[in-house]
């Protein structure tokens, strides 16, 4: 995997760097702010763009309006937006174009290495990942909302929720002490409120959870 990070602050950047060699990932260009950002991947053509969420000039939201650039610019790259705090404006502008190749991790994440870089494996390979605090918000702004979120059952909205940090259903299954079948019915549900057809392909998880996540930050 070929990788791109924009991050302004030099000892993560570097710590970034090292971390993801060690995984077996390339980096290609580390850089200090979103134009740099933008400017080496349509340059590079990476297969994964890292970038934190505030960058120079203003340290607003630099780094996630190139990352909302580069999506549309670049659909074949897959973009992963860091963060000190959960913002849910911010997911709502990430995840708007209803698709899957992102995720949006807090950067106390990085610290669990091994988890921080099967995301980042997971999101290039279509899927999503969202950090559980993001869920955490976007659930309590789901249940509360009037779409077909709120025709899920609370077991149901537990599920999705960890469908969007991208587990697996073997994972859900453990982690809500139920079978693979029960997780399976409760997706099927999740597919029905969400007016997925039956015959969709294996990416209408990832198309469920991005509805439902669209839906959550809109509101």
């Amino acid at each position: 995997m070929r990788v791109v990070i924009a991050e302004d602050e030099l000892l993560l950047r570097e710590g970034l760097i090292h971390l993801l060699e060690a995984d077996g990932i390339e980096v290609l260009a580390a850089v200090g702010t979103a134009a740099e950002l933008e400017a080496e991947v349509a340059r590079l053509a990476p297969d994964l763009v890292i970038t934190d969420i505030r960058m120079p000039p203003t340290h607003t939201d630099e780094g996630l309006q190139a990352a909302v650039r580069i999506r549309r610019a670049h659909p074949g790259t897959a973009v992963v937006v860091l963060s000190q705090h959960v913002q849910r404006r911010y997911a709502g502008e990430l995840l708007g174009p209803g698709e899957g190749g992102v995720g949006y991790l807090l950067k106390q994440r990085i610290a669990d290495v091994r988890t921080f870089t099967a995301d980042l494996r997971r999101v290039r390979a279509g899927g999503t990942a969202l950090d559980p605090e993001v869920v955490a918000v976007l659930l309590t702004r789901a249940a509360k909302a009037g779409g077909p979120a709120r025709a899920l059952t609370p077991r149901q909205l537990e599920v999705l929720g960890l469908m969007a940090e991208g587990r697996s259903n073997a994972h859900i299954a453990a982690r809500l002490g139920t079978s693979e079948k029960a997780v399976v019915q409760h997706t099927s549900k999740i597919y029905d409120a969400f007016g997925l057809p039956v015959d969709a392909d294996d990416h209408r998880r990832v198309l469920a959870v991005i509805r439902f996540l669209s839906e959550a930050a809109a509101q």
